[in-house]
């Protein structure tokens, strides 16, 4: 069985909204050959990223950069798997009030560096908020479990 890593950011309503889509995504009742592991980015480490084959990112748009939750998570974990979870297969969204791209160049630049592989396209949600956030998010969450279970990432 595969293991699928979600690590979001879930500070208000609406981005709680946002991992549960996520959830849902991953956890859809045709995809049943992927663990689905979420956790909250100050609960997650090294351990969790080295037991997955994949990782989901969710996080706010904090002053034109990520979630400080997120930097933490990959402050602490970095070097522990830059060895072990090269070409490991990530997705990222984000839930920017802006236009998100200040976060997306840093999650870029670790992920680059970490020798990651995205498996799709970061996700930004900008703007207002929408409910259609929410399907976007199930959407790219069960595309990337689909994937995972298939084969193709």
């Amino acid at each position: 069985m595969k293991r699928l890593l979600i690590i979001a950011h879930a500070p208000s309503s609406n981005t709680l909204k946002l991992r549960q889509a996520a959830e849902r995504g991953a956890r859809h009742p045709d995809i049943d050959g992927v663990d689905v592991l979420i956790k909250a980015p100050l609960d997650a480490g090294p351990k969790d990223l080295l037991n997955c084959d994949a990782v989901l990112m969710g996080t706010t748009e904090n002053l034109g950069y990520m979630s400080g939750a997120l930097k933490d998570f990959f402050d602490r974990s970095y070097y522990a798997v830059l060895e072990e979870k090269q070409g490991l297969p990530c997705a990222l969204y984000i839930r920017a009030g802006l236009d998100g791209t200040g976060t997306r160049r840093a999650v870029e630049s670790i992920v680059s560096g970490l020798a990651w592989s995205w498996a799709q396209e970061p996700l930004t949600l900008h703007g207002e908020w929408q409910d259609a956030f929410c399907d976007q998010v199930e959407e790219l969450a069960q595309t990337m479990a689909a994937s995972l279970e298939a084969g193709i990432i």
